[in-house]
């Protein structure tokens, strides 16, 4: 990731980037070498998905580097050492997890103790693990009751199932999807500026197919520059296309569940005026201390973007078929913190995990299952979305009757990206 902003961004001097880059695979080697030092047993699949980004991070190091090298022209000895340096490394250290892979027997579950540890200082909140759970479960009976009444309201019957299979027949494939999200990204930038619901950044944003070596964990993210950047410098908003060895049947689950209707939610959430959008005001936030401006609170990132998916539906954006797909992420977040304490702290199944989220979630079986492998792959992470909705939720709602709604938002994005219960404080309420 720190050599890839380097060569897409175009950040500084060609010069400049070379040097950086240079310095950067210089230090590959020992990396790598220290990693296969201190690693200890592992999970089969942080092993496999370790197999896939080496491998994706050696084609950007031999692609890339090169073409950037040719754009700069003349000689660059250093570079090029650097890189084959780099490449060989990575060769022998993806050599290293094949022969670790197969006596890769560690459960990747953390166990209740040390995944409590980390729930609250990734969460930096008041609530317990007990108290997540409790409020999701609730969630979850709530939730559930109101998809089945939008379901009524669109097609007359209370199964929300049924409602949700015909919305999934109107999707893209893998050669229309960037052109579906860059027509919705236009769309939401247009209701938001047209609703007032917060101010609307110029900020350059760029829609593009996952890198390789990103790929694996999740189906999409923003990947914004750093909050020190002070160049004009993109944002990318990355999307995954489906694998080349899936079986059709595979894409057109996937594309079952990202249909026209989610990328809508997906494009608020990622973008518009989710995280794109957030963490362009943080960029422009300057605290008392340039460590301030850098530390981030993934809860209220992820927080805010859902909270920016439920403005937007509450507001009519993409009419009720948004809003019923809007209720499906909804119950998406909720499952995504029940399952992860239940897979690190109860000894959830997969069996259970994929019911749970096939059935009360309505996903396809693709999602439920890149979620399986998520839940095994992260720890804490998939409760940011729910435990960080409920936050921001509840500032947004705290909004003075003296400040319109694009008042109160900006001031709520106005202080960087503090973890919720600091924002509080912050804003008096």
């Amino acid at each position: 990731q720190l050599i890839f902003g380097l060569i897409a961004r175009g950040v500084g001097e060609p010069e400049e980037r070379l040097a950086a880059i240079g310095s950067r695979l210089a230090a590959i080697p020992d990396a790598l070498a220290t990693a296969e030092r201190v690693i200890g047993e592992c999970p089969q699949l942080h092993v496999e998905t370790a197999i896939g980004q080496i491998e994706g991070t050696a084609a950007l190091v031999r692609d890339e580097v090169p073409a950037l090298l040719s754009r700069v022209g003349g000689g660059h000895p250093g570079v090029d050492a650097a890189r084959e340096a780099a490449l060989d490394a990575l060769s022998r250290h993806r050599d290293y997890l094949r022969s670790i892979l197969d006596a890769s027997r560690r459960d990747p579950r953390l166990g209740r103790p040390l995944w409590e540890a980390r729930l609250w200082h990734t969460l930096d909140s008041e609530l317990t693990a007990a108290a997540v759970l409790a409020a999701a479960q609730a969630d979850l009976e709530r939730v559930t009751a109101e998809i089945a009444d939008v379901a009524a309201e669109l097609t007359g019957s209370r199964d929300a199932a049924v409602a949700l299979a015909a919305l999934a027949l109107q999707h893209p494939d893998d050669a229309t999807i960037v052109g579906r999200i860059e027509r919705t990204l236009q769309l939401a930038t247009d209701f938001v500026g047209e609703h007032d619901l917060v101010t609307v950044l110029d900020d350059p944003l760029e829609i593009m197919p996952m890198p390789e070596f990103a790929r694996g964990v999740a189906v999409a993210y923003c990947d914004a520059p750093g909050p020190l950047e002070t160049g004009v410098v993109p944002t990318f908003y990355a999307i995954s296309p489906t694998p080349a060895d899936w079986s059709p049947q595979r894409v057109e689950s996937f594309y079952r569940e990202y249909n026209d209707h989610m990328l809508s939610c997906l494009t608020v959430h990622e973008a518009m005026p989710g995280h794109y959008l957030q963490l362009a005001h943080a960029r422009r936030f300057r605290g008392s201390t340039r460590v301030r401006a850098v530390c981030e609170s993934g809860s209220f990132i992820e927080g805010w973007a859902v909270y920016a998916e439920q403005l937007m539906a509450e507001q009519g954006f993409g009419g009720l078929p948004v809003r019923l797909q809007r209720l499906k992420t909804a119950l998406r977040m909720i499952i995504n913190a029940i399952i992860d304490q239940g897979v690190h702290c109860d000894g959830m199944s997969e069996g259970q995990a994929m019911a749970l989220m096939t059935g009360r979630g309505f996903q396809e079986e693709s999602e439920a299952a890149g979620k399986w492998r998520r839940a095994q792959l992260t720890s804490t992470q998939l409760s940011t979305y729910y435990v960080g909705y409920t936050e921001v939720s509840r500032i947004g709602r705290a909004r003075p009757v003296s400040s319109t709604p694009r008042e109160w938002h900006d001031a709520m994005l106005a202080h960087g990206s503090p973890a919720p219960r600091h924002l509080r404080r912050l804003l008096g309420v």
